[in-house]
């Protein structure tokens, strides 16, 4: 039987992550085939949860998804574990749209809290009330208690929890080792952590230790199976994408929808000095940190002269530090200026961060891809000099005119912008 099951939080900050990556390894190892999926736009939780339980873990965006298009994605074997993004009702203005309570409406799933307790007593049980009676149509099954002080602030906290009606199905003790080390766009990424599996395992051990695992179980819902949405088309028949520490925020629905229209996908390492495919259509640098790796990067003649002379007949194109690294200048957070591929008139720098962040309706105005498109933009980036023609037309998710943004040049176009899905 399919089932699935959401953990959640009142606010950001709160242990999704840390205990979503637990559950997920524990249960593998309890023989439950587990799979993981991430509200929202993420490019770097998701492969921690791939390395926590050995299945593909999948964005579900309930901004820039339709609901057909969600369900299709969440439907397949074994039990599906959501990790929220936020507070649970929060999402894009001016109405939230895009919260993980939006997938929990769409898929029928429960809700498990997670709350961190670490200052709290009885003042939990209002707050457990109040998520859990807020809508109906979002089912709080159960709570997670995080960062609990002691045995007895545990008592204190489920004893005020009695009469909320909900089981408190883990209790997590205040302890070191757990964090995980983050940089301005989120975690450091899996592929860098080469204790990766020690730190999973570690993790679920407290899991285990700390939760009711057959509760947690049980709790899922059932997942009905769900015919095919309508895929994304692929911009292109060969299509060649940079993969490596520096370019790493790649979206596996786009890729899968690709194949399955018939597109040949291949990977090259821009970091390892390796040269795109000669035989491909179209070359795509995604976005990643480029700016960590400037120096390196600049250095590397047999990527940048490839990329040069690929421009003359092949389409390319860069999404956000891919975009970057096709301008002329990216400038690194110590100020210091490095030579990028030249292939469009941008400058960046990383000098002063400005974060630029929130959803993006896209309309193509050149480009391999084309009609309208749901993005996301999450740089701290600043843009020193981008002239010449625009990608595309923009605005934000209250469709707030941002105006034209991008930059294509003969073959090579490339913006902020990372593209999620067509537009709904």
């Amino acid at each position: 039987m399919n089932t699935g099951l959401i953990l959640a939080a009142p606010s950001s900050g709160s242990g999704k992550t840390t205990i979503t990556l637990g559950l997920l390894r524990a249960l593998k190892r309890r023989g439950v085939l587990m799979r993981g999926a991430k509200s929202g736009p993420d490019y770097i939780d998701p492969r921690f949860h791939e390395a926590a339980c050995g299945q593909p873990c999948m964005n579900l965006d309930a901004w820039a998804m339709s609901p057909a298009r969600i369900k299709w994605m969440a439907s397949g074997d074994g039990m599906l574990l959501i990790e929220g993004a936020m507070g649970l009702f929060d999402g894009a203005p001016p109405d939230g749209k895009g919260a993980t309570a939006d997938l929990a409406r769409v898929l029928g799933l429960p809700v498990v809290l997670v709350v961190d307790a670490a200052k709290m007593a009885q003042s939990i049980a209002p707050l457990v009330s109040g998520f859990a009676r807020h809508d109906p149509d979002v089912r709080v099954a159960g709570v997670i208690l995080n960062n609990i002080g002691s045995a007895r602030h545990e008592t204190m906290l489920r004893r005020a929890l009695e009469n909320t009606g909900l089981p408190v199905v883990g209790a997590l003790h205040r302890q070191s080792g757990l964090s995980h080390p983050s940089r301005h766009l989120g975690l450091v990424q899996a592929a860098e952590r080469p204790d990766l599996d020690a730190y999973l395992d570690q993790v679920a051990d407290v899991v285990e230790h700390s939760m009711d695992m057959d509760v947690i179980v049980r709790l899922a819902g059932s997942l009905n199976p769900h015919h095919a949405a309508t895929v994304f088309a692929p911009p292109a028949q060969r299509i060649c994408i940079a993969q490596d520490k520096a370019f790493a925020f790649t979206y596996p629905h786009l890729l899968a929808d690709w194949r399955s229209k018939g597109a040949e996908i291949a990977h090259f390492s821009p970091l390892a000095d390796q040269a795109p495919d000669n035989a491909a259509d179209l070359i795509i640098l995604p976005g990643g940190y480029p700016e960590l790796y400037a120096g390196q990067l600049a250095g590397n003649q047999t990527f940048k002269s490839a990329m040069i002379k690929a421009a003359e007949t092949t389409a390319i194109y860069g999404e956000c530090g891919g975009y970057m690294t096709l301008g002329e200048t990216l400038i690194d957070a110590d100020g210091q200026p490095h030579k990028m591929l030249g292939l469009l008139p941008l400058a960046t720098s990383f000098q002063t961060r400005k974060l630029h962040l929130g959803y993006r309706k896209l309309t193509a105005l050149a480009g391999p891809f084309s009609g309208k498109l749901m993005g996301h933009e999450f740089h701290y980036a600043t843009t020193i000099r981008a002239d010449g023609q625009p990608l595309f037309d923009t605005k934000d998710a209250e469709d707030n005119d941002l105006g034209p943004t991008g930059l294509v040049q003969g073959k090579v176009a490339g913006s902020f912008a990372h593209i999620i899905d067509a537009a709904v």
